[in-house]
């Protein structure tokens, strides 16, 4: 999807998901960046999982199943989505830094597929038919629809990209092609009211980038596909390659580690990488949330630990300064790592490490902590303000 034309090599690139960790927080998205280890998630398999049989589906040559044979699809989608539930389960299992892969999760991948499809049908006027009766030639139909599949998108100067699901042909009753539709899948929570703002920015720079490539080309919409229940969402809003260009300049690469954004949306919530960050630590300690709540990541020392059963005496710590240096406090807890956090603590201390250690998401609802196969154990490494960094090899 890019024009094709040669250009001079740039310093990065920029996404809409790197752009959306920008807004959030710039220190987050510089860590991004570092080759730190990176989490594999059960959430994000499925949908990869989804993703990629759907995108097969579409791709398949399908050209000996009869016109008006039916009762294959639902077969052939899930010998396909077999296929790629496979693939991702062998890259989670070779990601150090993961949960539990949920062989139960199958029959809600398989939902999320039949959700795909069906709003695959409604967009050739197709509502509330039985998956079984999908026909060859009524999935012939759907195909010939699909201009691209995983198609990559870029700008012409190569600074902008991005990766679009689905860029389908909008059709009139007559069959005459009136515009293209940007579908993206979204095997998330699909929204109450409206797409998040960053779902929206997503999209919209998906349109717009099709749009500066393509002066000539047909009307653009855009749409989130919600896998979930089958809805549809239409991102409407301005052109935003200018912001987007504004975030490419803001994130050119440095050994410098970026300004955080400090609060509760970077701080307090999610984020993948606060096992290289000082900030969020010091910020919870200071508005009094560290250690508090029924899940809770923290930086602790090691006691006492039996590698029989998995339990441990810990000793909670609280930053002695901005740059994550520890204080231990001499509050000790019992804690008992199972599954998958007890087999990355005996990973870490087989590596030899010894020091503070950053427990992600412990359950701390009660006398004794849990260290499920949810929870990060890694070393606590923080990266200081205003000092170079050299990134770790891959």
């Amino acid at each position: 999807m890019a024009d094709g034309v040669e250009h001079e090599p740039v310093s990065h690139m920029i996404s809409p998901s790197s752009w959306n960790r920008f807004e959030t927080c710039p220190r987050m998205y510089w860590l991004s960046r570092q080759r730190l280890p990176r989490k594999a998630g059960m959430a994000a398999s499925l949908g990869t999982a989804v993703h990629a049989s759907v995108e097969d589906l579409l791709q398949e040559d399908y050209s000996h199943i009869g016109n008006s044979e039916d009762g294959w699809l639902p077969r052939e989608g899930e010998r396909l989505l077999k296929i790629r539930w496979e693939e991702e389960k062998a890259i989670f299992h070779s990601t150090p830094r993961r949960p539990q892969w949920k062989e139960d999760k199958w029959k809600e991948a398989i939902n999320h597929q039949k959700g795909a499809i069906r709003m695959l049908l409604d967009h050739v006027g197709i509502i509330g038919l039985d998956q079984h009766k999908i026909t060859g030639a009524l999935w012939r139909k759907i195909q010939s629809l699909a201009i691209a599949v995983e198609g990559e998108l870029k700008t012409k100067d190569g600074k902008l990209m991005g990766r679009l699901d689905l860029l389908m042909a909008d059709v009139d009753s007559n069959g005459k092609m009136v515009g293209w539709l940007v579908a993206d899948l979204k095997t998330g929570k699909a929204p109450k009211d409206e797409l998040k703002t960053d779902v929206n920015r997503q999209l919209r720079l998906y349109r717009d980038i099709l749009r500066d490539n393509n002066p000539g080309g047909p009307p653009i919409r855009t749409e989130g596909w919600y896998t979930a229940d089958s809805s549809k969402w239409a991102a409407i809003g301005d052109n935003v390659l200018e912001d987007a260009y504004a975030a490419w300049e803001a994130t050119a690469p440095g050994k410098i580690p970026l300004e955080p954004t400090i609060g509760e949306q970077s701080c307090g919530g999610f984020c993948d990488w606060k096992a290289w960050c000082p900030h969020w630590w010091r910020w919870r300690h200071e508005n009094n949330t560290l250690h508090k709540g029924d899940f809770s990541d923290a930086v602790i020392l090691l006691h006492n630990y039996d590698q029989v059963s998995g339990s441990a005496v810990v000793e909670l710590c609280e930053p002695r300064d901005g740059e994550g240096n520890v204080m231990p406090t001499g509050v000790r807890t019992g804690a008992k790592f199972d599954n998958r956090g007890k087999e990355a603590l005996e990973e870490l201390l087989e590596s030899g490490h010894q020091g503070p250690i950053f427990i992600g998401s412990a359950m701390t609802n009660r006398n004794s902590w849990r260290v499920g196969h949810w929870c990060d154990v890694l070393p606590w490494s923080p990266i200081p303000d205003d000092v170079e960094y050299t990134k770790q090899e891959s």
